[in-house]
């Protein structure tokens, strides 16, 4: 009632009665709740240069909190640092609590343990929210064990964890490849009292899938699904992921059908499972059909979903097709990855398409996409399957197209060649001229090229 708020505020002026400093804060508070902190900055300087009321560590806090909710964090913490430089006051527990949400929100999780730190430091009362930020915030940021410690140090302090807080680290640890830490982590939260809810049984689901231990995993689904546990599209999408990987295909397809016999809505990481399941295990007419039913399901092909496609298609040497599919991505508005056009390279130089490979590296630098390692890993490619004179041949159109700098291909390849187990040729490359000498026809100076490494 920002309106009401005001009218009352002016009124008591017209009256003689001066604001105290509640009734400074407390219009700053209304303020900020309703987003209009460029009318609480104003507030909050009127108290610093008028009357005798100056801002407490409730005024600062306030604009702090504004400033964090509409996205001035600088400000934000310009007003911490200015708070810190006076003598009669102090942040207190909400003021950091308030910047480590705030950056917490922004993903700049090195400045919440920062902030955790210095309240460490201060001996200030650490909120029970705060740990969950800075544990969330180290989880997210790939660094469990940093978080394992916070919690650590929680719990000496006689302040509790959660669900949500055992989870961040048990998801952290998998994703991270220690399965044992987070099975550990797992029994302890359940030691301690926690109830795991299915964000939990999800993410154990998971972590026992990338670890290769489908029964086990299967035997916690099964539990849920016995249970009053909601199961969801994750943990399909995660057994579904894990069985495919593990070339059990079958029964990755029957997990899929009766998700969907469930009423649950296959999202596109479960589409894109599955599809590269059928992929790897050669059934290429299964992983297209699937790839169309995505589209008419109105779920979204992503640049994934293309290129595990063309990575199957390629491999069943259906080169046309997944040429065809490529363009249709194109021409669809999809900026292509890395690791997409790695697919789509490989597929190209293995069939001897050199020239179109090079074509498309050069037309996707206009829209962003460059692969450092483009030229390295097809040269890598063709010598891994043996294929040095396509190998010498495409090293020649990288130079002679100025693509790349001579003696940065000569060492691709001489690389390629050695680990592709083939010292003798390597041996050779480095003791020639290929690549960076001339031969001499009369007037006529010409490089020499890598595909004299093949001559007698």
């Amino acid at each position: 009632m920002v309106e009401e708020l005001l009218w009352v505020w002016r009124f008591m002026r017209e009256c003689g009665v001066e604001p105290s400093l509640v009734s400074y804060n407390c219009l700053m508070d209304g303020l900020v709740n309703a987003a209009f902190v460029d009318s609480a900055e104003k507030v909050f300087e009127a108290m610093e240069t008028q009357g005798d009321v100056r801002p407490d560590a409730v005024s600062y806090n306030t604009l702090i909190k504004g400033y964090c909710k509409v996205g001035k964090t600088q400000k934000a913490v310009e007003k911490f640092e200015e708070m810190q430089q006076r003598k009669d006051l102090a942040p207190d527990k909400i003021t950091y609590l308030t910047l480590i949400q705030c950056h917490y929100s922004e993903c700049r999780f090195y400045e919440c343990l920062a902030l955790y730190h210095e309240m460490e430091e201060r001996g200030l009362e650490i909120p029970p929210h705060a740990y969950s930020l800075v544990i969330g915030g180290l989880c997210k940021d790939g660094k469990p064990f940093e978080g394992l410690i916070v919690l650590e140090n929680m719990v000496r302090r006689g302040c509790r964890g959660n669900v949500a807080i055992y989870t961040s680290l048990i998801d952290s640890f998998a994703k991270n490849g220690n399965e044992d830490q987070a099975m550990v982590l797992f029994d302890r939260m359940k030691n301690e009292g926690f109830t795991p809810d299915e964000v939990t049984y999800g993410v154990v689901v998971n972590c026992l899938c990338k670890a290769g231990k489908l029964e086990k995993a299967m035997e916690w689904f099964n539990f849920c699904r016995e249970s009053t546990v909601p199961v969801n599209v994750v943990f399909y999408s995660s057994l579904i992921d894990g069985f495919g990987k593990a070339g059990r295909v079958d029964e990755a397809n029957k997990l899929f059908s009766e998700m969907v016999e469930k009423g649950l809505v296959p999202d596109s990481y479960c589409y894109n499972a599955l599809i590269d399941a059928f992929g790897k295990a050669g059934r290429i007419d299964e992983a297209c059909a699937l790839f169309n039913k995505m589209e008419k399901e109105g779920c979204d092909h992503t640049i994934y979903t293309y290129t595990i496609v063309i990575d199957a298609l390629f491999r069943k040497h259906k080169n046309e097709e997944a040429i065809k599919l490529w363009n249709t991505m194109i021409d669809k508005g999809i900026t292509p990855t890395a690791a997409a056009f790695r697919a789509f390279a490989t597929g190209l130089c293995l069939s001897g398409k050199f020239a179109l490979a090079c074509k498309v590296l050069d037309e996707l630098a206009p829209v962003g996409v460059i692969p450092e390692m483009a030229h390295e890993d097809m040269i890598n490619v063709l010598c891994k399957a043996g294929r040095f004179r396509h190998a010498c041949k495409l090293a020649d159109g990288i130079v002679d197209r100025g693509r790349e700098i001579p003696g940065r291909v000569r060492t691709i390849m001489i690389n390629a060649l050695r680990k592709a187990g083939n010292a003798d040729l390597a041996l050779k490359l480095v003791h020639s001229k290929i690549g960076i000498g001339y031969d001499r026809f009369g007037s006529i100076k010409r490089r020499v090229k890598f595909q004299t490494l093949l001559d007698p």
